[in-house]
């Protein structure tokens, strides 16, 4: 009994998904789960040695996955991505907007540049939303399309030394409601879930006291490691949740409570 497939993940089984930044840390969580699930996988990513090197592990284990280059800071890539990933699959069931840089870490709000706000605006804010109006035309042919962003929970609390990315994902959070208005119309579903600091290479570069800050402010008082994010990832994908839009899931063991 144990090992059986929720109805929520079985759902999942030959769903056709796309996923932005999917080369390493949660984005790689986000697309092994999803294979294991019975999806069919396109990720795409920056990072080309570690996407290719994750596709052909899947591809090896018998996963229908395919790695993709994609730049979300090019809207030319973020096209192409789109369309020759929609080729591959055949159609487009779902979208995980995971893709994401940081850059203003450790620096105050006067100490940020120009260069270094736009650039993670660009990516960040510009990139999820460019990248969800390619996919939408699919996502609509679907007739059971969704979508879902991934914020941060910094964004709720006002994490401070960080503010290009706080403000971006403030940004997605807000876009995530606007689109699922919008979306609605195609019978598409748009969510957010706000993860919190979670144990990745990607977040290497958090001081430790942030760590431990996060360690003794959580309810669940337990470092948060990738398999916490993905099952509401999931959830929110699945059939489990089709009248669930508009909505933002902070899933970060307490820390911030909505």
């Amino acid at each position: 009994m144990h090992n059986e497939a929720s109805p929520a993940l079985a759902a999942l089984q030959g769903r056709r998904v796309l996923v932005t930044g999917g080369a390493r840390g949660l984005g790689a969580a986000f697309v092994r789960s999803l294979v294991q699930a019975g999806a069919q996988v396109v990720f795409g990513d920056v990072l080309h040695d570690e996407g290719r090197a994750l596709a052909a592990s899947l591809v090896e284990q018998g996963h229908a996955v395919t790695y993709l280059p994609l730049d979300l800071a090019d809207p030319v890539s973020i096209k192409q991505f789109a369309d020759q990933a929609v080729t591959q699959l055949g159609g487009l069931d779902a979208l995980i907007n995971n893709a994401a840089i940081t850059n203003s870490g450790g620096k105050f709000a006067d100490e940020l540049s120009v260069e270094t706000w736009d650039a993670v605006m660009n990516v960040n804010v510009r990139g999820t939303w460019l990248m969800s109006t390619a996919a939408l035309p699919y996502l609509r042919d679907s007739g059971r399309g969704s979508i879902v962003n991934i914020a941060s929970d910094t964004a709720m609390w006002g994490a401070p030394k960080l503010l290009a990315y706080v403000a971006s994902k403030g940004a997605v959070i807000s876009m995530t409601r606007s689109l699922a208005r919008e979306f609605g119309a195609h019978q598409v579903t748009v969510n957010a879930i706000a993860p919190g600091l979670t144990e990745v290479e990607a977040t290497a570069y958090v001081p430790a006291e942030r760590h431990q800050y996060y360690l003794q402010g959580r309810a669940l008082t337990r470092a948060q490691v990738p398999d916490d994010v993905t099952g509401p990832v999931l959830f929110l994908l699945s059939d489990a949740a089709r009248f669930v839009t508009g909505q933002l899931l902070p899933v970060n063991g307490g820390f911030v409570m909505n």
